[in-house]
């Protein structure tokens, strides 16, 4: 008898991506982006449509969507036309043009919540004065999606900021 036979099969681990999806994630359509508004608008959610249609119109990073102050987007208390963030991977500012319904949805957001200069605009859970944690946003990223039918997993944070602004205006 060989030494082999008598052996136990080498232990066999599974890939930590086993299962996963690996890679880019497709952006949302038009017709998605349109779908998550309409249903955050007739859902009465203020804040989270302000926050969705900022991430849209700015295609910033998640964690430089949540870092945005009430003076970079609204400086005399009524949000710009056209607003710079500095962002925080890069360093550099980014320049975007906000829409009409991405201003009136900010402006109803400061209305009802009351956010004054140098306040962060989207606070979280974590406390007075602090922002939303990118954990918390990709949180309400995926109920979003979840809410219009699609796989929360095939979309991510990264979705929004390969959308184009000018796509979600057309359809």
């Amino acid at each position: 008898m060989s030494d082999n036979e008598n052996c136990s099969p080498p232990n066999k681990r599974t890939p930590w991506n086993k299962g996963k999806l690996i890679g880019a994630r497709p952006p949302l359509r038009p017709k998605h982006v349109w779908s998550i508004r309409t249903r955050l608008l007739l859902e009465g959610r203020i804040r989270d449509l302000a926050l969705f249609n900022l991430a849209i119109d700015s295609k910033l990073r998640g964690c430089d969507v949540v870092a945005v102050r009430v003076e970079d987007v609204a400086p005399n208390g009524y949000t710009v036309d056209r607003a710079t963030v500095r962002q925080k991977k890069t360093g550099r500012p980014v320049k975007f043009e906000l829409t009409d319904q991405t201003r009136q949805a900010i402006d109803h957001y400061l209305k009802a919540s009351g956010k004054k200069r140098g306040d962060v605009l989207f606070t979280g859970r974590r406390g007075f004065g602090q922002c939303m944690t990118t954990r918390q946003y990709a949180r309400l990223l995926s109920g979003w999606i979840a809410s219009i039918g699609l796989d929360q997993k095939l979309f991510g944070t990264h979705s929004l900021w390969r959308t184009t602004a000018n796509d979600a205006r057309l359809e």
